[in-house]
């Protein structure tokens, strides 16, 4: 019996207490506008090929950006690991919970960054939770597209909050003017904003903030492995070492291909956030064999940039020939591939299509993009092949002719 119908067959006879209805109801609604998030279910590991259903198809959804995830050697550190200090960390960090492989995971992460100290956290999520309350700041001023885990960041201070047009640094300068009376201000960007693949002007953000004495702190999950010397990410890619980015949060879900995340930047930031931060003083900390997967992973980026390379150049050849097919990619500057469909009842049924002819790349609407801008993003990887890739641009092709949008 396949997933769908044993979800049909359960809500015929689930019965819904009135306290809930509403759950019912907005799921309705979410269904009939095209979009309900069917959560696919993998049935082998993360490379350039899934299996789901029982089914082979071309992987064209992961943020496993440079084929990291099943990786030999991260595979390879994490069972030696699991022999050596076992499955869990048992405490959070500040009690029992801090293992020396959490030291050399900060350690290699700082060197790799070219930072002073890097703190560890679960998730880059997180990494944004611990630090954006904890900063204390009067008036901070997000970016309109930034991720969801900074608008939820944010929303946990009582700070003023000014939200300036995407990647308008002359709107950042006004509304920077307009709170120029607060007594500690933030700035906060994406550093590669992840559903269009588009890249922040770090450079003119960080030369206002230091003309208007604030804070700047960037989300860089989707520039770490991808963009900068050797992936080092944003400043890496703008040539800002010298602490013009005041706080970088990072993921290990994405390149790095293990998962967790992390804030780098001075020793006395980290300082203060082992003190302060509250995801770190009050859930446990990364597992053994997540903490040594992941230097694997960030060794491997630090002695050779060839899958970067790769990732690169399979992500240039794959926008250049869905534009050449007549598909609208966006504003992307990174291998990050959103194709533009609109509507998202459309954007879905081409989205069910593409697997159907064996490629699986999921739909993404309202909320995650605003209304009327839903898109199938194809996330491209140095694990796919030409020959993949051209598998893809042909179920595109096909699918985007039936559909009427090239």
């Amino acid at each position: 019996m396949n997933n769908s119908l044993k979800r049909f067959e359960f809500e015929k006879i689930m019965q819904i207490k009135s306290n809930q209805q509403f759950m019912a109801d907005e799921l309705s609604r979410l269904r009939d506008a095209g979009l309900y998030n069917r959560i696919p279910v993998l049935e082998s590991p993360q490379g350039a090929w899934l299996v789901i259903n029982g089914k082979k198809v071309l992987n064209l959804c992961s943020n496993n950006y440079l084929g990291l995830a099943n990786h030999p050697v991260l595979i390879e550190e994490a069972k030696n690991i699991l022999d050596e200090f076992g499955v869990g960390p048992g405490a959070v960090r500040t009690i029992a919970g801090t293992m020396q492989l959490h030291k050399d995971l900060e350690s290699i992460l700082s060197e790799f960054k070219k930072v002073e100290s890097t703190l560890a956290l679960q998730s880059g999520f997180v990494a944004n939770q611990a630090v954006i309350p904890t900063m204390g700041a009067d008036a901070i001023f997000t970016d309109s597209l930034n991720h969801a885990s900074i608008i939820d960041g944010v929303r946990l201070t009582k700070a003023s909050r000014f939200i300036y047009d995407h990647n308008s640094a002359s709107d950042l300068q006004n509304k920077l003017e307009k709170a120029k009376d607060a007594k500690r201000k933030l700035i906060i960007t994406d550093g590669v904003f992840s559903m269009d693949g588009d890249i922040a002007p770090i450079d003119e953000i960080a030369k206002l903030a230091t003309e208007h004495e604030a804070l700047l702190m960037v989300d860089d999950a989707h520039g770490e492995g991808v963009i900068g010397d050797h992936g080092r990410g944003i400043s890496s890619h703008f040539n800002l070492h010298d602490g013009e980015v005041d706080i970088e949060v990072g993921t290990l879900s994405k390149a790095v291909g293990v998962v967790g995340g992390f804030i780098s930047g001075s020793k006395v930031l980290t300082e203060y956030l082992e003190q302060k931060g509250r995801p770190f003083l009050f859930s446990s900390a990364l597992t053994p064999p997540d903490v040594a997967a992941s230097i694997a992973a960030v060794k491997i980026l630090m002695s050779d940039d060839s899958l970067v390379k790769k990732l690169w150049k399979n992500g240039n050849y794959f926008q250049k020939a869905l534009r050449d097919l007549g598909f609208d990619t966006g504003r992307t500057q990174t291998p990050i591939t959103p194709v533009m469909i609109g509507e998202a009842k459309k954007s879905s049924e081409f989205s069910r299509k593409l697997l159907e002819a064996g490629v699986f790349a999921m739909s993404i609407g309202f909320p995650t993009v605003p209304k009327g801008m839903a898109r199938i993003r194809a996330m491209v990887s140095a694990a796919h092949s030409i020959e993949d890739l051209d598998k893809g641009l042909e179920c595109f092709e096909n699918i985007g002719k039936e559909l009427n949008l090239i």
